[in-house]
């Protein structure tokens, strides 16, 4: 009996279940890779006027129809144009699908064809040590919520910690004695995370302030929050929470750049790199699985740099 052949749609569910069992991917990834392939196939069902594609439909023809077509989306669609980051989202997205369907023996386009376009990264912003001082030196320490905001703002500049990662802690993620835990970050890989004693003493001087026994390690202390579970986790901070505590004291800082929680952890790592930290380590600590991530720092902490212009450079008098 012949097997029946499977077409992309069948393939995409294939490959998204692949991605969750096998692979440990987050769900908010499977969601991701579900837009972006499902839209690869709406887009190309387009271009080759054919209800159903299949594996073999993939060729070097088609991807750049393809390419072109996601270059102008939102043109074509009265919408915003994608940017090229994003573009280059649903490409990897592609590549990795058409990964999958080799390792299978599925006969399809050669993944190493579809190359990922040039992305200028954003320019990196960071608080120098006093700057982050000058922010903490506007928090009320006299309230819970200000011995909370204290903390967070200590743990996230002293950890280098994703906020999605400092949102998700419990009291019992965190050895304060030790000044030392294992965070699980991107990509369900674990790494750990070691904070100063300052920052050790700011979350214990909060825990000691709290009166409850929820386990979350921060907790949104809003009037309007209603318990919808037996968990606690009703209370648990978001990280838009944290995004609104930090730009807050910044603000009040007097500091006009933006800054956000991900700016305490560029802070974290040019201030590591600054005082000697060789680059392995910091990738290490920030959870880079790509040592090409960590690099966008170094051009912001080279004193090799400095040290030449003020030596050779000739200054006006």
């Amino acid at each position: 009996m012949t097997e029946k052949k499977q077409d992309i749609s069948e393939l995409i569910d294939d490959f998204l279940e692949h991605l969750e069992i096998e692979s440990g991917r987050s769900k908010k990834t499977i969601e991701n890779y579900r837009l972006y392939l499902e839209r690869f196939l709406m887009l190309t069902q387009e271009i080759l006027s054919k209800d159903v594609i299949f594996p073999e439909d993939i060729t070097r023809e088609a991807l750049r129809k393809y390419r072109l077509r996601l270059n102008r989306y939102g043109s074509d669609n009265g919408e915003d144009d994608l940017k090229i980051i994003t573009q280059a989202y649903y490409l990897i997205a592609l590549r990795g699908f058409l990964k999958y369907l080799a390792r299978r023996e599925i006969k399809s386009l050669d993944p190493a064809l579809v190359d990922l376009p040039h992305v200028i990264r954003k320019q990196v912003t960071f608080l120098h040590y006093d700057e982050v001082e000058d922010m903490l030196e506007q928090i009320d320490l006299t309230t819970e919520s200000g011995l909370r905001d204290r903390a967070i703002i200590e743990l996230l500049y002293s950890g280098g910690l994703r906020v999605s990662e400092l949102v998700s802690l419990n009291r019992d993620s965190i050895n304060l004695e030790r000044r030392e835990f294992m965070i699980r970050g991107k990509g369900s890989k674990d790494r750990p995370i070691f904070i100063s004693q300052s920052a050790a003493d700011r979350v214990e001087d909060y825990l000691d302030a709290r009166t409850d026994s929820l386990p979350a390690l921060f907790l949104n202390n809003s009037k309007n929050l209603q318990a919808v579970d037996n968990s606690g986790n009703y209370r648990r901070m978001t990280a838009r929470s944290v995004e609104r505590i930090v730009e807050k004291y910044a603000r009040l800082a007097g500091i006009t750049k933006h800054v956000s929680p991900h700016t305490l952890r560029h802070s974290f790592a040019t201030d590591l790199l600054m005082n000697g930290a060789d680059i392995r380590s910091v990738q290490s600590m920030l959870g880079h699985s790509d040592i090409s991530t960590t690099q966008i720092y170094t051009h912001v902490t080279d004193k090799h740099l400095k040290e030449i212009h003020e030596k050779f450079h000739s200054e006006t008098k």
